[in-house]
């Protein structure tokens, strides 16, 4: 694939996945968003066409090398939600977690971890990551985002996109993976939910992208391993199953059960009922 159809598919695709998870949040809530936007969105097409053109074995690296920046995507979202939490701005918000982003990406590719380590730390990250986040009361499920919002979401994502590329072709080896790595999604959609939703929306958004964040981590190592053995096309289809299985699991293993009323008759009810029904006595 050329350099400049790659930048317009993954232009598009940004602009797709953000579009989406936008339209998922006003109809289903900012978790459901939240949840689509970590999903491998933008980098799962991606991979359909680097299958098509590329060996197995450097695909099968180029997985590798996404599953090693998961725990540093889980570092970035657990900054921006205490930081919202605490009452911090977007901006503020914004530069501490991709300060957080950058310096655990770095470690991890200092690290060199084998792969089986790489993957079990991307698959372990999501899930400690949904334990960690602070705990407010979950926003209402429908969500009002006018159409100029969602425009502007689009156009950030997309601007952020350009630049992150256009960073990375200038950068290092080493800085441009990692910069290709940085959750676009995850920057641009907590920082139009904060000042407009609040502290509780965008812990909510952010709740759900970790759930998506596990899908992606599933979806990368499923690839990885389904390489090995199958065709590529099998193996895509694997992947995407269980990104979607993965997501669902998380959400309904930290997701609380609605209250239910005990439909169990108290004494007092039993009492009434019994003297509703009882005769009238003598002199009544």
């Amino acid at each position: 694939m050329e350099a400049r159809a790659f930048v317009l598919l993954k232009l598009a695709l940004v602009g797709a996945s953000v579009l989406l998870s936008s339209l998922a949040a006003r109809r289903f809530g900012h978790a459901v968003g939240g949840t689509l936007a970590g999903l491998p969105m933008i980098v799962g097409p991606i991979m359909g066409f680097v299958l098509l053109q590329e060996a197995p074995a450097q695909a099968g690296a180029i997985a590798l090398a996404t599953l090693v920046c998961v725990p540093a995507t889980i570092g970035h979202v657990l900054t921006f939600a205490w930081c919202a939490r605490r009452g911090r701005r977007w901006g503020v918000a914004l530069l501490t977690a991709n300060a957080a982003f950058l310096s655990v990406g770095a470690a991890l590719l200092a690290l060199r971890l084998p792969p089986p380590l790489a993957c079990a730390a991307a698959l372990a990250s999501p899930a400690l990551g949904a334990l960690s986040l602070p705990r407010l009361r979950e926003p209402p499920a429908a969500v009002a985002i006018p159409r100029v919002e969602l425009a502007c979401r689009v156009v950030a994502a997309m601007a952020m996109a350009w630049c992150i590329v256009r960073s990375a072709g200038a950068a290092p080896a080493g800085v441009s993976g990692l910069l290709l790595a940085i959750p676009i999604t995850g920057n641009v959609l907590p920082c139009f939910t904060l000042p407009r939703h609040g502290a509780a929306a965008t812990v909510a958004l952010l709740a759900g992208f970790v759930r998506g964040l596990l899908g992606f981590a599933s979806f990368f190592a499923a690839l990885y391993v389904g390489l090995a053995w199958s065709s590529p096309a099998a193996a895509y289809v694997l992947a995407w199953l269980c990104a979607l299985l993965a997501a669902l699991a998380l959400r309904r293993a930290t997701t609380p059960p609605r209250p239910t009323r005990d439909c169990t008759p108290t004494r007092l009810e039993r009492r009434r009922t019994a003297s509703a029904w009882s005769w009238p006595t003598r002199g009544s």
